[in-house]
């Protein structure tokens, strides 16, 4: 976080403010945590993580199966 925050340059505590805020929601909402099985903070948080995980296996099985299907027809 340092990093990104130390980046720019604050001429005020509010502007550090708006800036720390703007990372904390990126963090928590939107980046994908790779402790957290690549899901966000809130995810976990709200309960929806399990659903999202079931969500991308199907999508990996069904992708699978057409890719399965797809080389046995060139065979």
């Amino acid at each position: 976080m340092k990093n990104v925050v130390t980046l720019d340059n604050y001429f005020s505590p509010g502007q550090l403010a708006v800036k720390m805020e703007e990372f904390v929601k990126y963090y928590n909402f939107q980046r994908y945590h790779e402790s957290l099985e690549k899901l966000t903070p809130s995810d976990v948080y709200f309960g929806n993580g399990q659903k999202k995980l079931k969500q991308r296996k199907l999508i990996k099985t069904e992708r699978y199966k057409q890719e399965n299907n797809s080389s046995k027809k060139i065979n």
